[in-house]
């Protein structure tokens, strides 16, 4: 559990809250110059330099040294300190006492009218706003912080507004926008009076992250190792640390675990030599799950148990949780399973209490694919669905934080137009007071400004249609979203969901003979072994898979069904009013369509087959009063288990109900197999294709075949 997306976003924030301490008083053109002599910064450069390897004990001496300076010492020098300060305190962790620091520079460089220091102020607190997770509200403020600073030519307060943009942007999701802000940071780096290679470091290590972010994982690790062929100049532990974690991050992304391993124990040595217990909790957590990847489950506990001693020392909750978690995956890899879910759940109930539902949800995906590994299927579904159920509320969340993002940035917009229009009119007003004894002079002046207007209103006319276009086009690509899969272009589950709503049933006594002799059918199904294929080729390679998946799906069938990604390895075909006659024939031509010839993905072939269950619906007859397209969709789910459990790559469909319903459904609604034995329902078996290359072994069948044949016609 290395790479969790909190721990990506808090370590970008931290970075750009760090940069406050990088920013040096002496080119700040509006700061006052009521000293004759140059402020001596030496001895807050030397302690800065001391953070840079022991932060804690740099720490300790800036707070002793700002209690000796007192009040009455230079306004510079105490600025100085006070920026210096906060980053440090960022870095330690103590976000509060970083808080009221920057919120008594702000009344320092009020009571100097000093605007650059109010701005760069004013932009702390645009960083607690993302901090808190208010990134519209951090949007808008540092909109209007731009506006106050507009004329400033200062390159440290420039390069601060631009690594503040370039955060609020990464989080919202504008990538692009993002790295341009980032660019232009690190290009005013070379302009900053001090501390220019490690400002320099930080910058580019900040794009490394967004370009993992971006899933680029080789333009990140080429960045990292840039900043790396730099580092001898900068003499910084705490950089050359942070760096060398995220080039094991890429590493990981891109699937070099060896070389990710050996990047965490260098960040370990370093850490450990430093005296940076909280990077070492977090290299030990990331060598723990090296570990994890390899199989190696006693030594990834070990490291997980020195990751939990270091977090607890540091008092980090987060790392903390992460430790729990890797220990508990260790303890589940040795059957340790009891031990193992303990850890986990605690894992799991910290990330839910602190409303980390990304991290829920990625820590269900590893709890599911721990399940999947030791065979114990049902409780692995249930964990999906769990995970599906957490990814829609999700989904939903991330919706409506885009919207109102977009909202804020109109509001803004429409706000600066009103103050413009405002100050047209008062001038208009002043023009008027003035030449009011000149009429013919009022008349001219009147007709020129009413054209003026004129322009004016139809310039603003034109920006507000123009925003309110591409207002537009983003409600139509959000509502896109809403109903298909971003990565397989599919409909999605939500979508299926609303349409089913919708669809009108006819009573019982007004059924048609024809939905009864051309039924609509779902065929539910699973790709085999895709964790497998995620393992063995990478995450890259997985996703290629369900794009390819999708696009043979789509050729199996008429253009009036409907093919939906209904999540994560699962996909399912509505195809209504089918001959019941061709249903086993639709079937396999699907599964034919997916596992007679293997997937070329960058150079390799990967064989891919499917598990499906499929059911008619109505079914066997029924009104869907008695069994609705849920209840229909809950048996072809059990069909396709129980094919999983019985060799994979094959197909097994509820025909119809060989007794009474009454009897019959009690049963088939949370054991298909003891309704089968029962002999209560006709199942249809369709086998997918079989490969000279196949070298599976047959899997042990959870029904004994006398038994499951039964049942099949």
């Amino acid at each position: 559990m290395s790479q969790l997306h909190t721990s990506r976003w808090k370590s970008s924030l931290a970075q750009g809250l760090l940069s406050f301490s990088l920013l040096g008083l002496a080119a700040l053109g509006s700061a006052p110059a009521c000293a004759q002599t140059k402020p001596d910064f030496s001895e807050i450069e030397a302690i800065h330099t001391l953070s840079d390897s022991d932060n804690t004990a740099a720490l300790k001496q800036l707070q002793e040294y700002k209690e000796k300076l007192g009040k009455d010492a230079d306004y510079v020098v105490r600025a100085e300190v006070l920026k210096t300060l906060i980053g440090i305190l960022y870095d330690a962790g103590k976000i509060k006492e970083a808080d009221a620091a920057n919120a008594e520079l702000m009344q320092l460089a009020k009571s100097r009218n000093d605007n650059d220091m109010i701005g760069l102020a004013l932009i702390g607190e645009a960083f607690q706003l993302m901090d808190q997770g208010k990134f519209a509200m951090a949007l808008v403020k540092l909109n209007d912080i731009q506006q106050s600073l507009r004329d400033t030519k200062n390159a440290e307060v420039l390069m601060r507004m631009n690594i503040a943009f370039g955060m609020v942007q990464l989080a919202i999701g504008n990538f692009d926008k993002s790295l341009s802000y980032f660019l232009e940071a690190l290009k005013l780096t070379d302009q900053i009076p001090r501390r220019r290679v490690q400002a320099k470091l930080y910058r580019m290590e900040s794009i490394a992250r967004l370009y993992l972010n971006m899933h680029n994982a080789e333009k990140a690790l080429e960045t990292t190792n840039e900043a790396l062929a730099m580092q001898p100049k900068a003499e910084s532990p705490k950089i050359i640390s942070s760096l060398q974690m995220t080039r094991g991050l890429a590493l990981i992304d891109l699937g070099r675990h060896d070389e990710a391993f050996e990047a965490y124990k260098t960040v370990l040595q370093i850490a450990t030599d430093a005296g940076m217990p909280a990077v070492a909790a977090t290299a030990l957590g990331n060598i723990s799950d090296y570990y994890l990847h390899v199989r190696k489950f006693t030594e990834a506990e070990r490291a997980a148990r020195f990751s939990l001693e270091k977090a607890l020392a540091v008092k980090d909750p987060f790392s903390i949780a992460i430790a729990k978690a890797n220990i508990g995956f260790s303890l589940a890899g040795q059957k340790k399973f009891s031990q193992g879910i303990e850890y986990i759940n605690e894992a799991k109930k910290f990330f839910m209490e602190t409303g980390s539902k990304s991290d829920v949800e990625n820590l269900l995906s590893e709890i599911g694919n721990m399940f999947e590994a030791a065979d114990m299927y049902k409780e692995a579904l249930a964990t999906v669905r769990e995970q599906q159920k957490l990814s829609d509320e999700l989904f939903r969340s991330d919706r409506a934080r885009a919207v109102a993002t977009l909202q804020e940035q109109f509001n803004a917009q429409q706000r600066q137009k009103q103050i413009e229009l405002l100050a047209r009119e008062n001038q208009l007003k002043d023009a008027e007071i003035k030449n009011r004894q000149l009429q013919q002079v009022i008349l001219m002046l009147a007709g020129v400004l009413m054209v003026m207007i004129g322009a004016v209103i139809f310039f603003l006319y034109q920006r507000v249609r123009k925003t309110n276009e591409k207002l537009r086009e983003a409600n139509e690509q959000l509502e896109f979203h809403a109903v298909r899969d971003p990565l397989t272009g599919l409909y999605n589950r939500r979508s299926f969901v609303d349409m089913m709503k919708s669809r009108v049933i006819l009573p019982d006594g007004e059924r048609r003979e024809d939905a009864l002799e051309n039924p609509d059918c779902l065929i539910l199904m699973d790709i085999d072994h895709f964790k497998n294929i995620n393992d063995n080729y990478g995450h890259a390679a997985g996703d290629a898979v369900l794009v390819e998946v999708a696009r043979r799906l789509r050729g199996s069938v008429r253009d009036s069904d409907m093919v939906l990604r209904w999540g994560g390895e699962e996909f399912l075909i509505y195809s209504p009013r089918t001959n019941p006659a061709q249903l086993k024939n639709l079937v396999d031509r699907i599964l034919r369509s997916i596992g007679e010839e293997s997937m070329t993905v960058d150079g390799a072939e990967v064989p891919v087959t499917l598990t499906a269950g499929f059911i008619s619906l109505p079914f066997s007859g029924l009104p869907e009063a008695i069994c609705n397209w849920e209840k229909a969709l809950q048996i072809a789910d059990m069909a396709l288990y129980l094919g999983k459990v019985n060799g994979r790559n094959r197909a097994y469909g509820v025909s119809k109900l060989l007794t009474a319903y009454e009897e019959a459904l009690p049963v088939l609604d949370h054991d298909l197999s003891a309704a089968i034995k029962a002999g209560m329902v006709e199942l249809a078996e369709v086998h997918g294709p079989v490969r000279q290359a196949e070298a599976h072994p047959p899997a042990t069948p959870a029904m004994p075949h006398a038994e499951l044949a039964s049942g099949i016609k």
